[in-house]
């Protein structure tokens, strides 16, 4: 009962001393005895009983941003572990042709379908959707784009755009990702970048904020490279890969002009003295061979094979599939199979299903470290709470498992709306939706200021 014996027996042998370290406190408390005696007495009964939490011991100083000890319980009570998301399929029952595949929902950006999903793979020209989304974010349209040795000496497949002739960047961005040009890619990256190193320093900063991180990029184009002191070579894997192109279609804020570059059927333009003219055909064979085709680019190298990532509309659901390494000549038409089988399996076997959210209960609390109240009470955040349902892509035997993250304890004082939790939807592990859990009310901190003013309100208002 007396945890906090020694402070209360100071507090009845020298209750004038009990101030802290300000002596201006000391001295304006001083003639006031009374209130002194009032203020000794009510620190200990702070000090036995153990509701008040004044003096509780705490491992360290924690505050309502940094709670202790998350619990994490799902919705029937019980704890869940946090689990290694692996392979939605583990066998290839499509039989696909390439090396490694991926379908991708492009609401969620969770992976339906995976033939060795997570194998790093050289990836060719499927680089230059990285290459054309990072010269929509960073540059103008209009930016003049001087062609260098260095870009007009690039392999076929190339526009033939020679040293020092000037373009619109607009144009070479249709060359880029219309006709797969090399040399338009260089001279991209250089336009935006500096320099081809430096942009592909951007391409692997974008990578990782995307959350790709096994993908490593080395050239604007896609040709097969390795970088001497690392070892490692140009590539991605099938789900980086195809969670770029979500980007660039559904989360970039350049995604229409995106759209409008890599839907268009052809393209004709002119360098900017006016002397020479091109014209570009779009090669993707998706957009007039397949009903709601969106976007793709395709690729190929010797060592990375045929490659394709592209998007498929049907109705409300948006696939998104990525291929690597999708066979090699004469094998052109192998990607245009495996697609099919990805878009055709998604479509059969998911359905959008409506799933109710639920509260949290009224009686939801967390503990409260030396607060003048025990406990608070928790919610959803109120700019989440009229959200009252859910709608996901499942398949017939999936479920969503909803799992709720609230810390064990925190540290006075506490604000309401202070963020303490939170409440996640999940499918197969992947976390699809969540909201926040947040304070419904603020508590005070305990301390010597609060009970002289506990005090005053009793003694002398």
């Amino acid at each position: 009962m007396w945890k906090n014996k020694n402070i209360a027996e100071k507090v009845l042998a020298r209750p004038s001393e009990w101030t802290g370290v300000k002596e201006e406190k000391k001295r304006r408390r001083g003639p006031y005895p009374l209130l002194q005696l009032c203020l000794g007495a009510l620190l200990i009964f702070a000090a036995v009983v153990p509701e008040n939490h004044l003096y509780r011991e705490s491992s360290g100083q924690q505050t309502a941003q940094d709670p202790v000890m998350p619990v994490i319980r799902s919705e029937n009570g019980e704890t869940l572990e946090s689990e290694v998301v692996q392979s939605k399929v583990k066998t290839d029952p499509l039989n696909l042709n390439a090396h490694a595949a991926v379908l991708l929902d492009g609401d969620t950006g969770r992976i339906l379908y995976g033939k060795n999903e997570k194998k790093v793979l050289p990836m060719a020209s499927t680089t230059k959707i990285m290459t054309c989304i990072l010269a929509l974010e960073n540059s103008g349209l209009d930016t003049e784009v001087e062609i260098s040795d260095r870009a007009a000496s690039m392999p076929e497949v190339k526009l033939h755009a020679g040293k020092g002739e000037k373009y619109r960047l607009e144009d070479l961005l249709y060359s880029l990702m219309l006709e797969s040009h090399n040399d338009t890619a260089v001279a991209i990256a250089e336009a935006v970048g500096g320099s081809v190193e430096d942009f592909a320093d951007m391409m692997n900063r974008k990578a990782a904020e995307l959350g790709c991180d096994d993908t490593y990029f080395l050239t604007p184009n896609g040709l097969d490279a390795e970088d001497k002191e690392s070892g490692k070579i140009h590539s991605t894997t099938a789900a980086d890969l195809a969670r770029i192109l979500r980007y660039c279609i559904v989360l970039s804020p350049a995604k229409e002009e995106f759209l409008a570059i890599t839907r268009a059927p052809s393209h004709a333009f002119s360098d900017l003295s006016g002397i020479r003219s091109f014209s570009c055909v779009n090669h993707n064979a998706l957009l007039t061979s397949m009903e709601g085709a969106v976007s793709g680019k395709t690729g190929f190298t010797g060592k990375a094979g045929y490659c394709y990532v592209g998007a498929v509309k049907k109705d409300e659901k948006l696939f998104i599939a990525a291929l690597l390494g999708c066979g090699w000549p004469p094998h052109k038409t192998y990607k245009w199979q495996d697609v099919r089988k990805l878009v055709t399996y998604g479509d059969k076997n998911f359905e959008y299903k409506e799933i109710e959210k639920k509260g949290l209960g009224e009686e939801t609390a967390v503990l409260v470290e030396n607060g003048v109240e025990s406990r608070v009470k928790v919610e959803i955040g109120t700019e989440h709470a009229d959200k009252n349902s859910l709608r996901v892509l499942l398949g017939n035997d999936e479920k969503v498992q909803v799992r709720t993250k609230i810390a064990k304890s925190l540290h006075a004082p506490v604000r309401e709306g202070t963020p303490v939790g939170q409440r996640d939807y999940m499918v197969d592990g992947i976390v699809i939706d969540s909201d926040p859990v947040v304070t419904a009310g603020n508590v005070e901190l305990w301390d010597f200021e609060y009970a002289e003013k506990i005090v005053m309100e009793k003694f002398w208002m």
